[in-house]
């Protein structure tokens, strides 16, 4: 694949046999963003864990410190009380069965995150064959499927994010903007780290994190020293 001038430029600044503190990591990403809008800045985390098995998978939800610089636009499912309280919390459509008939017959995808209440995960049920490839469906560990949805939906439009393992045991998730500048970014990407480690299944054998690369959309990617972070 034959890389743009602007990216063959980018990656001359960094050097490819060094793991970077995160600061520096991050500096070094803020400088290769050069694309013509804000690029978005994300860590690809490999662990030493097999996705495989049941009791070693990773996943779990956390609020970064710094927000992630995107407009969250959240789906909630509940009635009633809960309908309101989400409604009141800034929630962007409210409602039950009426949305699962608009997902289904129109395809309809005008949301970021889904929040639902425990009784309304039947009515979801329908959809996990369309959010769940998506990584939409609401989920307990991600604080998704909750009885307190006012709380959920603040804290995603505050920047909740939600990491989780892939099928190549690797963790992809977004810590912010480039225009956060260096100091954000590696706030946001330690608070990450920590709770990926904090993660750490008990059955999980040897170097638990094995590579940790940030990048942003359209730059090189970083090696960050992850041994420095705990």
């Amino acid at each position: 694949m034959l890389n743009g001038k602007k990216y063959v430029e980018s990656a001359k600044l960094i050097d490819k046999s060094k793991l970077y503190e995160s600061v520096e990591a991050m500096e070094l990403v803020c400088q290769t963003a050069k694309a013509k809008f804000d690029e978005t800045v994300e860590a690809h985390i490999r662990l030493g864990v097999d996705s495989r098995h049941a009791d070693q998978q990773v996943r779990g939800a956390i609020v970064l410190p710094h927000g992630t610089g995107k407009t969250v636009r959240t789906l909630v499912f509940a009635r009633g009380d809960k309908a309101k309280a989400a409604e009141e919390a800034g929630a962007d459509y409210v409602g039950a069965e009426e949305y699962v008939t608009k997902i289904q017959s129109e395809n309809w995808f005008e949301f970021d995150v889904v929040i639902a209440t425990p009784d309304m995960m039947g009515v979801i049920g329908r959809l996990g064959k369309v959010l769940g490839p998506k990584g939409l469906m609401p989920n307990p560990k991600a604080g998704t499927v909750t009885m307190d949805v006012a709380k959920a939906v603040t804290e995603a439009k505050a920047g909740k994010i939600e990491y989780r393992l892939d099928k190549t045991n690797i963790i992809h998730c977004p810590v912010g903007k480039a225009s956060f500048g260096a100091e954000k970014l590696a706030e946001n990407f330690n608070t990450l780290m920590s709770a990926i480690i904090k993660a750490k299944p008990a059955s999980a054998k040897g170097q638990y994190i094995k590579s940790c690369v940030v990048a942003s959309t359209m730059g090189p990617g970083v090696k960050v020293n992850a041994a420095k972070i705990n």
